[in-house]
């Protein structure tokens, strides 16, 4: 066979869209000098065919002939001093998705290909310097983790080929260590296990009589990462808070899950015990939800990263039961700020521009080819995510209620279904439990996953049609982990007989240990009945969707490896999942001694607002928003923009999963982390009463609202870091039980810590991400943000009180303040159903919760969005006494909404509303301008127009 280059480029006359995103991305990093640049796609294609037959393939397959020229062969470049050529390529073993999709193409064409790589070429012209193009290859066109730089026109591509492998079983001398060297283990093989769990495991091969193989260990790492077990939040903790001595037997069973269980609501179906959490939906159906984190891959290669978070989280409803249809997904990310100076960005890291753009990409990339819409999510920024940025990825499926459980039994055959293993993710579970430091973009460049949704919804529909013909007993996703945690996990009640050299690879030269341990992507295991292997394989032969029976669930409570008729590895299942040492941690809390700025008592705000409306955290993420698919599947009821114009911000996301039902879903969130630099716990109650709020804003039920809690916080093994964890679990516990809103999932990544080259640590801020669903009688009850019609009458609901700590109108002042938002559970809750009770009746005609901004940010979206005016008077909000006029506008208070109601049923909704804390505070007018007034005073007078560009401005790249 011989290897055909293909090179497309664009047409003369029509525009080189990549090489001009390229050029603008030089110029941001203050590169002076380059005029122009120009994309290659690259095409290698290891074939034999003739020259007839490549023509065909450039014409139809690879080239888009209306806008693109395709050259067979390499094109000859002239190389000048102000001329540079440099070709990316991935590097050997990463996925290559495209190449794939061309392998599948040229097979349905009738030719096969050995061998399919993809590369871009880029040519840039202009006076440049050897160290700019380093820095424009390293910041811009390459990401060292994934790929390689190959420069000059004449270099040649890096060999794809690797060598057989040859079996050589690995044993690990560990019964003669002592705690030193089983500490240097744990860091040579990036186990990321410390003395306690070493010694932990050096005991049990005591007790067995034999010194460990490196697939044991590794298996044990795996399923006692921080990312797997969750150890920090089950650990014993004995905590100082202010002096008061407060003890933990486990800290998450005693708070989360406590809530839970103390609630004991019977809409809940299954919770904390499978992939997702599952709650009743319908007399047929269930639904269920689940957010992950993938943050230390995005921090190496943000669109691998990100693609394979929603990729993974995608995965949790298809292993949840018996598999369920996602519906819906979600997402929240929090970077460092985008206009920082390059300069300023630490080693080891990229900027968060590049990381933004690559995570934003990897999840619209991935969850439209999935064909599941995007429909709600948030951004937030903060300099100390520079480093460790959080990518949360949220998935809603639909499960039918005979199908929320499943369980392998002795004898049933392990399928693995989906993707080849390759070695990308490996050490991703334990990489992700450890703290990051400027020297992980080269070490732990193999931790990085790459994905491909196109196998994965192959994968989706044939599991899904399998699922309905009851052709398996039990399914979970091969996440963190690899088959290591999912098989394991699967087989941890019977004990499960694997033969690792059936497992289907990507390419050869796999250890036994790489193919257990592999995060590669797109792959289920499943429990198969022997009389059902066959019908289920031809399932999935007949989408073309690899399907592989790799062993069989036993008795023996065992967990045993081969590989070629030799055993690799043995591990009793009791010791495997139940063996990890609990910890006992001490923690602490000092109630930060902090003071509120002195108030500014003027009487124009109206630049105060604006700056507002255009910080990072509260402007338009339309920019974003528009990349996603948030209408396919035909569900979205209520989208991410609403408005005259569909560019106001929703407060929540309503979907209906069944498309003969008006019953629906709604799904929200809430998170502020400057809350958590004043207090954790109160930031926690916050971020659940805004998620409460958001999804009432759309007419959700609050008598029926799931939460799930996703925790991301700095180095648990400080004790001071630890106390404000302990705070925000005690806050989760108070808000669930005050709102009765069980949580029924949830996750943590801990240790989001940045290790400089000078040995400074960045911790990230306390961030705590509550989601919420709940259900929605009829969706055609569901109202939006946007104001309606003039004349209407505003109503500002819930009580104001002086509390700006943690507040934008502070941060935008560089000031953070004392008095953060509390909340009143008791007066909350009867707020939300009163609420509730006025929307469903059809007394509200639009609502919006009061949070990022207050008042007078709430009331601005409102105003812009429904392409109205809003005339308030700020004296009439409902408030503690003595409040001043910056604490009415811009204080943050939780469990407030604001209102419009027809002006002829005022009477009506206050009739509602009776018990609550509420003011008629203003009306909806046709000036398409916001003026709240104080008194005899014009606060603020500005037009929507100005106010909605410094809202959209800051993001609109």
């Amino acid at each position: 066979m011989s290897i055909w280059r293909f090179e497309i480029s664009s047409k003369i006359g029509w525009p080189d869209v990549h090489g001009k995103a390229v050029l603008e991305e030089i110029k941001e990093l203050g590169i002076e000098g380059v005029e122009n640049v120009e994309c290659t796609k690259v095409f290698l294609i290891d074939a034999d065919f003739d020259e007839s037959f490549a023509g065909r393939v450039a014409d139809e397959l690879l080239t888009d002939t209306v806008c693109e020229d395709c050259f067979v062969g390499r094109k000859a470049e002239k190389e000048t001093a102000n001329r540079r050529v440099v070709e990316v390529h991935l590097k050997s073993g990463v996925t290559d998705s495209v190449a794939g999709s061309v392998t599948a193409a040229l097979a349905d064409m009738g030719a096969e290909a050995a061998g399919v790589r993809t590369a871009k070429k880029y040519a840039i012209t202009g006076s440049l310097r050897d160290e700019d193009i380093n820095v424009i290859t390293r910041r811009v066109l390459a990401n060292d983790c994934v790929e390689e730089v190959i420069y000059g026109s004449d270099s040649e591509p890096p060999s794809p080929h690797t060598d057989e492998y040859q079996l050589k079983i690995t044993e690990i001398e560990l019964l003669s260590l002592s705690a030193e060297g089983l500490m240097k283990l744990s860091k040579e093989m990036d186990l990321f296990l410390d003395e306690k769990e070493m010694s932990e495991i050096q005991q049990y091969y005591q007790r067995i009589g034999r010194n460990p193989t490196d697939v044991e260990l590794e298996t044990i790492a795996q399923t006692w990462s921080e990312h797997c077990v969750h150890k920090t939040l089950k650990s014993s903790i004995d905590m100082d808070c202010d002096g008061e001595k407060i003890h933990f037997d486990n800290l998450i069973k005693e708070t989360v899950f406590k809530a839970t269980k103390d609630l004991a609501k019977k809409w809940c179906v299954s919770v904390f015990e499978d992939n997702a959490g599952v709650v009743e939906f319908d007399e047929d159906d269930a639904v269920c939800f689940k957010v992950e984190t993938h943050n230390h891959p995005s921090a190496l290669d943000p669109y691998g990263g990100a693609s394979t978070g929603i990729g993974g989280v995608l995965r949790d409803p298809m292993g949840t039961g018996l598999g369920a249809k996602p519906v819906a997904n979600t997402d929240v990310f929090c970077f460092g700020k985008p206009d920082t100076r390059l300069e300023d960005v630490p080693k080891g890291t990229l900027h968060p521009r590049r990381v933004m753009k690559g995570v934003v990409s990897g999840v619209r990339d991935y969850g439209n080819r999935m064909g599941i819409p995007t429909v709600n999510g948030a951004v937030y920024f903060d300099q100390r995510y520079m480093a460790n940025p959080l990518v949360f990825c949220g998935t809603v499926g639909l499960i039918p209620r005979d199908k929320c459980f499943g369980e392998a039994s002795p004898g049933d055959y392990v399928v693995v279904v989906g993707g080849k293993t390759g070695r990308d993710g490996i050490h991703g579970a334990t990489f992700s439990s450890g703290q990051m430091t400027h020297e992980h973009e080269d070490i732990f460049s193999h931790a990085v996953q790459i994905g491909d949704a196109i196998t994965e919804k192959k994968a989706l529909d044939t599991i899904l049609k399998a699922r309905d013909a009851g052709l398996y007993d039990a399914i979970t996703d091969c996440g963190a982990g690899g088959l290591s945690s999912a098989v394991g996990e699967m087989g941890e009640k019977t004990g499960v007989d694997v033969e690792l050299e059936r497992v289907p690879l990507k390419y050869k030269g796999l250890s036994y240990t790489e193919i257990w341990i592999s995060e590669a992507q797109e792959r289920m295991v499943l429990a198969v009945k022997p009389e059902n292997l066959e019908k289920i394989l031809e399932i999935f032969r007949s989408e073309d969707v690899e399907a592989t029976h790799i062993g069989r669930f036993t008795s023996d409570k065992k967990l045993t490896l081969n590989y070629n008729g030799n055993q690799v590895g043995e591990l009793e299942m009791e010791f495997l999942h139940n063996g990890i040492p609990q910890y006992s941690r001490t923690a602490e809390w000092r109630t930060p001694k902090l003071s509120e700025p002195e108030a500014k008592n003027k009487f124009d705000y109206n630049e105060d607002l604006k700056e507002i409306l255009s910080s990072y955290n509260v402007a338009s993420k339309e920019w974003i928003i528009r990349q996603y698919d948030h209408e396919v599947q035909g569900g979205s009821v209520v989208k991410p923009l609403v408005g005259v114009a569909l560019d106001g911000p929703s407060d929540a996301a309503v979907i209906r999963p069944k498309q003969a039902s008006d019953k629906g879903v709604a799904i929200a969130c809430g998170m502020n982390p400057l809350y958590g630099d004043i207090d954790p716990y109160w930031m926690a109650l916050s971020g659940i009463d805004e998620a409460v709020r958001n999804v009432v804003c759309v007419g959700g039920r609050p008598d029926r609202i799931a939460l799930l809690d996703n925790y991301c916080w700095g180095n648990c093994r400080k004790p001071e870091i630890l106390g404000g964890l302990v705070r925000a679990s005690q806050g989760c516990y108070a808000g669930a039980m005050g709102f009765e809103a069980p949580f029924i999932s949830g996750k943590d990544s801990l240790n989001n810590e940045f290790k400089t080259e000078d040995g400074t640590e960045i911790n990230i801020p306390p961030t705590l991400l509550i989601s919420a669903l709940t259900q929605v009688d009829d969706v055609r009850e569901c109202i939006t943000m946007d104001l309606k019609k003039p004349g209407n009458a505003v109503y500002l609901v819930g009580k104001t009180f002086n509390e700006l700590g943690g507040s934008h109108y502070y941060s935008i002042n560089g000031k953070l303040g004392a008095n953060v938002p509390k909340v009143d559970a008791a007066a909350a809750v009867k707020t939300a159903k009163k609420m509730h009770t006025a929307i469903s009746s059809g007394l509200v005609r639009s609502a919006h919760d009061c949070s990022e901004g207050g008042f007078a940010a709430a009331a601005a979206e409102m105003a812009f969005a429904g392409g109205l005016g809003l005339e308030c008077d700020a004296g009439l909000i409902k408030s503690e006494e003595g409040l001043n006029n910056e604490a009415r506008l811009f204080s943050e208070s939780n469990s407030r909404y604001v209102v419009e109601v027809q002006a002829d049923k005022t009477a009506d909704f206050e009739r509602a509303l009776e018990g609550c804390v509420f003011a008629r505070v203003g009306k909806v007018t046709d000036s398409a301008r916001l003026v709240i007034k104080g008194g005899d005073n014009e606060l603020i007078n500005a037009s929507n127009e100005s106010l909605k560009k410094a809202w959209q401005k800051p993001l609109a790249f």
